[in-house]
């Protein structure tokens, strides 16, 4: 539940803190006060579209924070857990830190557990927190999508666990269904793409090149094609390391030198003698390496190179076509599995058939059990519906949630329509069409009541649900909000003191005009305060001594209740 909100800078609002809390909030005020504006901030909070208009005149931004109370585990925590933010632990439940600010020239920020947010944050919570009711929403009532989500609802775990057996044969049937479209649609072009990869794999094995193959021939082609100079360079610098020819070399100047110091006594120059052994091993291993050198130029010749040159040529041949060396050796290791499967293609199709009937199969059992749920569901649904009616002063209305055939969805098979008779005798019409402003709120509210008995909402909002209506009906409608906040926090925004009366907290949207500005404030209601304010709503005075009397009787009636 939302725990307080604070307003700044909404509407009419300058600066008002909101104390909410458990059970039944009443919100009540003069027309233009700003009642509107404690929804909108809500809205806000949730993920709402931002409007910067709604922004107060003179006012370079407009704020809304809220505090909810939340469990420490579940789905809300792993949202802000997601999005970064943090959990505040209070006792068995844990506080979560909500707000938005809009600037004036459009721009909008969130903040979720102390941590900035996008608004879609915002609006997932929204859809584990709150059911917000204004008249927008009992226009959405109207639509079939909403009357078949309210009889879900009220089937609860039944018609959840259907709907999720059905949804996943669906899923998959319809993947084998695009699965066997796509191979039968696309047939020539695979044929087409078969035929190709059979030629490139063909021309591949014929080259079977080798990883790297195409450096070495390169470095091997440049070898080849210098081998006069390269020949001529390490023959001088064998000359020089080893001479077979009696040259003075560096071999024989090496040995005479290690020779002189190994005549003397002093061990620093036996050291250095030593030192110059290694060298002229050393100058050995290098002429006898650039002995092989030579060696290898001589054994090479004119008919290597042109053999180099034509295997060099049906490597380009492949790096042309596929764009490197390595892309053509994917080519050869892949190609054969992609080849085979679209050879296959005829085999798939005659596999995949088979198992889209059978899952064909599936679907059809998941779509009438979850027809049978739903009827099942309806039919509770509308003698719970029609009792809570009778008890918001239309006693002689019938409501029927009507499953029929439909087209197939996601949603299953079933058209789902909430049809309304509101005296005997009236042929049953969907709410769609034959229901008032007001008849189509109490069918909303009663809807509401049946449904939180097998699928509670932590919060309800109510904008104006007591609209077009008044008296002995607008007292029931009171009396079921008050029943719903026994399982849910409400909040409500109303024009009637009969719906107020039933509240255990009543919050005023003040009004007022200091000549230059006008502003708006919230105030908590008790005692003499909300008796005055109870008057107001009855007779539009709060010193009438029959209202004041008329406020009290309405009080304790609503006492009663809670």
């Amino acid at each position: 539940m939302i725990d307080e909100m604070r307003i700044r800078g909404l509407g009419v609002i300058d600066d008002a803190v909101l104390p909410l809390g458990a059970g039944f909030t009443a919100v009540t005020g003069e027309t233009g006060a700003g009642k509107t504006m404690v929804v909108t901030g809500l809205g806000l909070l949730l993920g709402a579209r931002a409007d910067s208009s709604a922004i107060r005149a003179g006012a370079a931004q407009a704020s809304v924070a809220g505090v909810w109370m939340v469990p420490q585990k579940g789905p809300i925590a792993d949202i802000v857990t997601d999005a970064g933010g943090e959990l505040e632990p209070a006792g068995d439940t844990a506080e979560l830190y909500v707000s938005r600010t809009l600037s004036a020239e459009g721009r909008s920020r969130a903040s979720v557990g102390g941590r900035p947010a996008p608004a879609g944050v915002l609006a997932s919570l929204a859809e584990e927190l709150v059911v917000v009711h204004g008249q927008s929403d009992q226009l959405r009532l109207r639509s079939a999508a909403a009357q078949r989500d309210a009889l879900d609802r009220f089937g609860g775990e039944q018609v959840a666990a259907a709907l999720a057996t059905y949804r996943e044969c669906f899923n998959r049937w319809r993947e084998l269904d695009a699965e066997i479209a796509e191979i039968t649609e696309n047939r020539d072009r695979r044929a087409a793409e078969a035929a190709i990869l059979r030629e490139q794999l063909a021309e591949i094995e014929q080259i079977e090149p080798q990883q790297g193959e195409d450096v070495e021939l390169n470095e091997r082609a440049e070898r080849l094609a210098n081998s006069e100079e390269l020949r001529l360079s390490a023959s001088v610098a064998r000359s020089a390391l080893s001479s077979e020819e009696g040259d003075p070399d560096v071999a024989a100047l090496l040995a005479e030198a290690r020779r002189s110091l190994e005549r003397s006594a002093d061990p620093r120059l036996s050291e250095i003698a030593d030192a110059i052994a290694d060298l002229g091993y050393r100058a050995a291993d290098l002429a006898q390496q650039l002995s092989g050198y030579l060696a290898d130029l001589d054994e090479s010749g004119p008919h290597e190179l042109a053999a180099v040159e034509e295997r060099r040529a049906a490597l380009s041949g492949l790096i042309r076509q596929h764009g490197s060396l390595d892309e053509a050796l994917q080519i050869w290791q892949t190609g054969s599995l992609r080849l085979a499967e679209l050879d296959d293609d005829g085999g798939r199709i005659d596999r995949l058939t088979a198992e889209a009937d059978s899952a064909r199969e599936a679907l059809d059992a998941a779509a009438a059990a979850l027809t049978e749920v739903r009827t099942a569901a309806a039919v509770r649904l509308s003698a719970a519906v029609t009792e809570e009616l009778h008890a918001l002063a239309m006693p002689d209305a019938t409501l029927e949630a009507r499953v029929s055939p439909g087209a197939e969805s996601a949603h299953g098979r079933d058209d789902v329509a909430i049809l309304l008779a509101p005296h005997p005798g009236a042929e049953p019409r969907s709410v769609s069409k034959g229901a008032s402003g007001g008849e189509l709120s109490r069918v909303m509210l009663a809807i509401e009541v049946v449904i939180a008995g097998t699928d509670p909402v932590p919060t309800f909002v109510f904008d104006e649900v007591d609209a077009g209506i008044g008296g002995a009906a607008a007292i029931e409608v009171g009396r079921r909000l008050a029943q719903l906040a026994r399982t849910s926090q409400v909040i409500a925004v109303t024009h009637l003191a009969q719906v107020a009366a039933f509240a255990n907290n009543h919050l005023s949207v003040v009004k007022s005009n200091d000549g230059a500005v006008t502003a708006s404030s919230v105030t908590r209601l008790e005692g003499a305060q909300r008796e005055a304010e109870m008057a107001r709503l009855l007779s539009g005075l709060t010193d009438s001594d029959a209202a004041l009397t008329h406020a009290r009787e309405l009080l304790s009636l609503g006492s009663a209740i809670n």
